[in-house]
């Protein structure tokens, strides 16, 4: 049996999302559901909400630095504004590791003609379509907060129970994918002289 919190990286980001300490989540989910009801509920745009906080900072930096001259205080403290060449460096390190297989996956389909990758890509992306058609994407975000907040620690409660359920589902859903393979992906002529080369 896996231990969920090792599973999670066992730092302080498993601890979050197990709930040990529970000021963290309670933080992120207050702040998550007041962020989804200013924006889908109440209707206000993240664009005007951003011009906002930052007219009204820098408007409190101006009369603070204009204050300050005047009554011999110190500035405000502001850090260095600029970035930094390694900073860049790590941020395109850690995009490189998700565009080159994105990439790859996009050469298999069109040059390699993978009809099974190709299905897979296309099924995926439809299915993402049709949530999106039902949901705003803030919307899906705070699915994902709720959900990211409640499956772990759920899931590190009852775990023996829902890998019971999980190994049941993983069977029928093997058969059925045999079932179809066997029905008709066979049947398809690419896919019959694909499996021939291999």
């Amino acid at each position: 049996m896996v231990d969920v919190h090792q599973a999670l990286g066992g730092g302080s980001v498993a601890d979050f999302l197990l709930w040990k300490k529970w000021y963290g989540g309670i933080v992120t989910l207050i702040s998550a559901t007041t962020f989804w009801c200013l924006f889908e509920v109440a209707g206000y745009n993240l664009l005007s909400f951003v011009a906002n906080v930052l007219l009204l900072l820098v408007v409190i930096l101006f009369f603070w630095g204009k204050s300050a001259s005047l009554l011999n205080r110190p500035l405000p403290p502001l850090p260095d504004m600029e970035i930094s060449e390694e900073s860049v460096v790590k941020a395109s390190d850690a995009i490189l590791v998700w565009i080159n297989p994105a990439l790859s996956i996009a050469h298999d389909i069109a040059i390699g003609r993978n009809i099974k990758l190709f299905l897979k890509v296309a099924i995926s992306l439809w299915i993402i379509s049709f949530i999106g058609s039902l949901v705003s994407f803030l919307t899906l975000i705070y699915i994902g907060v709720i959900l990211s907040l409640s499956v772990p620690y759920v899931y590190d409660k009852y775990q023996d129970k829902i890998d019971a359920k999980l190994f049941i589902m993983h069977e029928i859903s093997q058969k059925q994918y045999r079932k179809i393979d066997d029905n008709l992906l066979k049947k398809i002529p690419v896919l019959n002289k694909e499996k021939k080369i291999e």
